[in-house]
């Protein structure tokens, strides 16, 4: 059931999947501590959910999120500090975190994109990193994230610049993997995320995010390590038989949820 249309992110989980809206439409999003706050918390309370196995991020209104609140910047660089958990903390949830940009994608709210684990955006969405242009640096490791994403030259040209670019060049680039018709967006993305809760094991997608973002620091041979090692524990869990017993059985398979996160016990 979605919460108050007074809170600044809502929330509704069914057919385990979790969608947050970003919800401050007046202001397409912007982006304050008390909307981090509510974010990140809802992104525990999803991961702890054994009821939820993908996670949906979108905008209310015409806007995925334009950026920091400029009335809540004007003050000190107090203001700045939005939340003790850095902004890379949507990385750390174990479950699968997908973005459906339905507008403008600007400053924290791009690094909120680039944090997600997939990304879809509505036809025409704009997307700028804007810090140059704000005399900011590149913030909260997207000059870290944004590289490994589409390549350091494509990455400096959108951090150099503050160019605005639309979501069909980021489809290009590889910034986003799919777009679609702004009506569609939401409906596709929906679809994707319940394909993933519906046939994919909640263990396995946990092992894969971690994987894939531990490989980034990794060099080949210790990733190839890595991966031999994840691979031989699979073999002797259930959600293997499983997945077997299902694909012979011509069947959906039965994957068991992840159990709760210690210390993480939601919002």
């Amino acid at each position: 059931m979605a919460q108050a249309s007074l809170e600044p992110v809502l929330y509704e989980a069914k057919d385990g999947v979790a969608l947050l809206t970003l919800h401050r439409p007046e202001r397409l999003n912007a982006w304050t501590r008390a909307l981090s706050k509510r974010y990140f918390d809802l992104l525990e309370q999803a991961d702890s959910d054994p009821d939820v196995r993908a996670i949906v991020v979108t905008g209310a209104g015409r806007g995925f999120t334009a950026g920091a609140d400029m009335d809540v910047l004007q003050g000190s660089a107090e203001a700045v500090a939005i939340d003790p958990r850095p902004q890379t903390f949507p990385l750390t949830i174990r479950k699968p975190v997908i973005a459906a940009i339905n507008g403008a994608c600007a400053g924290i709210g791009f690094v909120l994109a680039l944090t997600c684990d997939v990304r879809f955006a509505a036809a025409g969405a704009k997307f700028t990193t804007a810090f140059v242009r704000r005399g900011l640096v590149a913030e909260h490791g997207c000059a870290w994230l944004l590289p490994r994403l589409v390549g350091h030259g494509i990455a400096l040209d959108l951090l150099l610049s503050g160019r605005v670019f639309l979501a069909e060049e980021a489809l290009g680039m590889g910034l986003v993997s799919r777009v679609h018709a702004p009506e569609a967006l939401l409906p596709e993305t929906l679809a994707y995320a319940r394909e993933l809760a519906t046939h994919c094991s909640p263990a396995a997608m946990a092992e894969v995010k971690a994987q894939v973002y531990a490989a980034y620091a990794e060099g080949l041979d210790d990733s190839v390590s890595d991966a031999n090692r994840r691979m031989l524990a699979s073999f002797s869990r259930p959600d293997f038989r499983e997945g077997v017993q299902s694909f012979l059985a011509k069947r959906p398979p039965r994957f068991e949820p992840l159990e709760a996160k210690p210390g993480r016990s939601g919002a």
